[in-house]
């Protein structure tokens, strides 16, 4: 009985984020309250704060679900600093373009949810640094370019993509995905990769 009771927990919190994710899609985050989360998941408000104690902590929880379906990616990227060649670069942010249509959701909710809620904010800011440390970490391993440019570095070439992805998700490709993915190869090799022989 146990086990039955702690699957249906799982599965009403599943069915809450699903469906915020949904509505925050649909209605923007500042425009989707617990109550609408809750109706449209067919619950109640009691129910909703039974598994969130707020509408920030769902949005860290989708947050944290972002995190999960990107961490490969981020384990990938360090090993891809650490070597600098442009083709592992290039097949890295191709790769990374063939997911966005998977995460456009979270991103976008997590983008709009970090201009209203500081608490959201300070997720998403501390996600991005944590990329830049970890590209910085390579770079240090790698013993490329100056101790004192190897975060900037880093934060140039993840603020560069994640505007692009940005980009992307709210309007499409602006040019021939091919070109963007190639300028923006081409930039991380100036700011990451080894230098040419």
């Amino acid at each position: 009985m146990a086990q039955l009771r702690a699957a249906q927990k799982q599965m009403t919190r599943r069915l809450l984020l699903s469906t915020a994710l949904e509505l925050f899609g649909k209605h923007g985050y500042a425009g989707t309250t617990v109550d609408d989360i809750a109706r449209a998941a067919g619950t109640t408000r009691v129910t909703f704060y039974a598994h969130f104690p707020s509408r920030t902590a769902l949005m860290t929880a989708l947050c944290a679900e972002l995190e999960e379906l990107t961490a490969e990616d981020t384990e990938h990227l360090v090993e891809v600093v650490r070597e600098g060649g442009r083709e592992g670069i290039a097949v890295w942010l191709a790769t990374s373009a063939e997911r966005w249509s998977a995460i456009r959701p979270y991103v976008l909710a997590a983008e709009e949810a970090a201009a209203v809620d500081a608490e959201v904010r300070e997720v998403v800011e501390g996600r991005f640094d944590g990329l830049v440390t970890d590209v910085r970490a390579a770079l240090d391993g790698a013993g490329r370019f100056d101790p004192g440019s190897r975060r900037m570095r880093g934060f140039l070439a993840l603020a560069q993509l994640d505007r692009l992805a940005r980009q992307w998700m709210r309007h499409g490709w602006q040019s021939e995905p091919g070109t963007a993915l190639d300028l923006l190869t081409e930039s991380w090799v100036g700011l990451l990769g080894r230098p040419a022989p």
